[in-house]
């Protein structure tokens, strides 16, 4: 079995930096830190954590609540997490809140009884409440939603941005009607992919119309209705901007009820880049979020709270990329 000594050597670091690169503390280098756990995950070093947590009264586990465990962006939030606490000793239980605020609760209420180490939290919406967990210092990071009044870390994406970038691109091809089907009012992520399909209508001098928007669950059912609706109107738009790929299948589907071509007649945009995106006929344009980066760094920021208790709280916001393909291209 693979020692600290061993890791060390691999990492070419010494045995006491490997040692607090494992533990999360933040004194160490970051381009350090990963190297200590490439080289931990190669070796398959196993730290003695339980023993480590008895002394803490706590379970080398970490809880990791996610809002959809179907949609392929928390699949690799997940991945993201798991890779980093395995490489220093943690287990991971995945837990669905399946956009459900009692869900969501009762989840957290288990992680409690069951002393994990610290929690991975995708909030469900402005109900999450964490105050549980902040009585109990038990260690937080929140990802792709926030926590505005928490004491937490983040780790977010800035969808605003991305929503205004991919409108542009839209407008650029020469769409004339542009509309946007996002998730339920309240949702941060939804809020803002909504507020940045408007900051480019407005640099564009287009008129924001509510006719051309609809809000809809996360899922695709939902979607698919909203695509309906939309597309069936008399002045229906020749371009969509989609909140998520499960909400695109909905679309997708909505358009061949409908028989528009999509990439003729309709353009679409979609955020996250799913594993068929690529597939469909024409391939699909997205913006990509960085899914696994978020888990990978939500899980060092974790590592390092459970370490050091006293670290400020940091927010850190990672940007999205638009890959156009034949669905928005003219």
């Amino acid at each position: 079995m693979a020692t600290i000594n061993d890791v060390a050597t691999k990492a070419g670091v010494s045995t006491a930096t490997a040692s607090r690169a494992l533990n999360g503390k933040s004194t160490v280098d970051p381009k350090l830190a990963e190297r200590v756990l490439v080289a931990a995950a190669e070796l398959g070093y196993q730290p003695n954590g339980p023993a480590r947590n008895l002394r803490r009264q706590e379970t080398a586990v970490l809880a990791l609540i996610i809002s959809d465990v179907e949609n392929p962006f928390f699949t690799s939030i997940a991945r993201g997490v798991e890779d980093v606490a395995q490489a220093v000793g943690y287990s991971v239980v995945l837990c669905n809140s399946d956009e459900n605020p009692e869900k969501e609760r009762r989840y957290i209420d288990v992680a409690i009884q069951e002393r994990a180490a610290g929690i991975v939290l995708s909030p469900t919406g402005t109900t999450t409440n964490v105050d549980l967990l902040t009585a109990r210092r038990t260690p937080l990071v929140a990802v792709d939603r926030p926590l505005p009044d928490a004491p937490a870390d983040m780790v977010l994406v800035d969808t605003r941005s991305a929503a205004k970038e991919a409108t542009a691109h839209l407008i650029s091809q020469g769409y004339g009607q542009i509309g946007c089907i996002t998730g339920p009012s309240g949702i941060q992520t939804a809020d803002d992919r909504l507020a940045g399909y408007k900051d480019a209508l407005r640099a564009s001098q287009r008129r924001i119309s509510a006719k051309l928007t609809r809000r809809a669950e996360y899922r695709a059912d939902g979607a698919y209705e909203a695509a309906i609706d939309l597309l069936s109107s008399p002045d229906r738009p020749d371009a969509l901007l989609v909140a998520n790929s499960t909400m695109a299948i909905g679309v997708l589907e909505a358009l061949s009820k409908l028989d528009l071509r999509l990439g003729t007649d309709v353009g679409v945009v979609a955020f996250d880049d799913a594993p068929w995106a690529p597939l469909v006929n024409p391939p699909l344009s997205v913006v990509s979020q960085p899914a696994y980066d978020i888990g990978k760094v939500a899980a060092q920021l974790l590592m390092a709270r459970i370490a050091d208790s006293s670290l400020p709280y940091t927010t850190t916001t990672l940007r999205a990329k638009l890959i156009t393909r034949g669905s928005s291209t003219r």
